[in-house]
C-alpha cells in the first residue's frame, strides 16, 4: 500500500496561478507577434499587386498617348485625343481620359470612328467606358497629365496651341495598403508622341 510522506509537497494554488498567468502572457505575446507578421505579409503582398496593376495601367496609358494623332481637349486631370486604343483597331478612336466625380477612379470613354480624322466621325452609340484605375488617389500636389514641348520643357496651362505638345508626363498614384499611412504608391512616366515628332 502506497503511503504519502507527511513532508511531501505539491503545487500551491498561488504557484499554479502564477504559472497560468505566465503561460497566458506568453501566448498573448506569441499570438500578437504572429498576427503582426501575417498582417505585414499580406500587406506587402497587396502592395506588390497594387504596384503591378499601377505599372500595367501606366504602360497602357503610355501606349495609347504615344500613338496619339491629335488632341481634342487637354487638361491637368483629363484629356481627349484621337489614338488607337487597341492594337487591332482599323481606325483611331476618340479617347477621353478623366477622373470620376469622387476623384477616386481613372476612367476612359472610348468612341470608335468611321474613319481617321478629318474624314471620320465618332460612332457615339458604340462608346464604351473603361476603368483604368479603380483606386486612384487624387493629390493636389501633382497633375495626372503634364504637357511638354519639343525640348522637354513643361508647358504652362492653359495651352493655346495644342500642336506644340510633343510629350506628356503621366503621374499615377494609388493609396497605401496600411490604414495608418497617408502616402501612396506613385509612378511617373514621360511619353514622347511619336506621331508629333519635330526635326530639330
Amino acid at each position: 500500500m502506497l503511503r504519502l510522506k507527511k513532508n511531501a509537497k505539491g503545487f500551491t494554488l498561488i504557484e499554479m496561478l502564477i504559472v497560468i498567468m505566465l503561460f497566458a502572457i506568453f501566448m498573448i505575446t506569441f499570438v500578437e507577434a504572429y498576427n503582426k507578421s501575417i498582417f505585414s505579409f499580406f500587406s506587402l503582398q497587396q502592395s506588390s499587386v497594387n504596384f503591378s496593376q499601377l505599372d500595367g495601367s501606366i504602360q497602357k496609358l503610355a501606349d495609347v498617348i504615344r500613338g496619339a494623332t491629335d488632341f481634342v481637349s487637354i487638361g491637368s486631370n483629363d484629356m481627349s485625343l484621337y489614338a488607337y486604343f487597341s492594337p487591332d483597331d482599323q481606325y483611331v478612336s476618340l479617347v477621353h481620359y478623366y477622373l470620376n466625380a469622387q476623384q477616386n477612379e481613372l476612367l476612359a470613354d472610348v468612341t470608335p470612328m468611321t474613319g481617321n480624322p478629318p474624314g471620320g466621325t465618332p460612332i457615339t452609340a458604340n462608346m464604351k467606358t473603361y476603368t483604368i484605375i479603380s483606386n486612384y488617389k487624387f493629390s493636389s500636389s501633382f497633375n495626372l497629365f503634364t504637357y511638354l514641348d519639343a525640348y522637354g520643357n513643361t508647358l504652362t496651362m492653359p495651352i493655346s496651341d495644342e500642336h506644340i505638345i510633343k510629350g506628356v508626363t503621366i503621374t499615377l498614384e494609388v493609396p497605401q495598403n496600411n490604414p495608418g499611412t497617408s502616402g501612396g504608391q506613385t509612378m511617373v512616366l514621360t511619353v514622347s508622341l511619336r506621331n508629333r515628332k519635330t526635326n530639330l
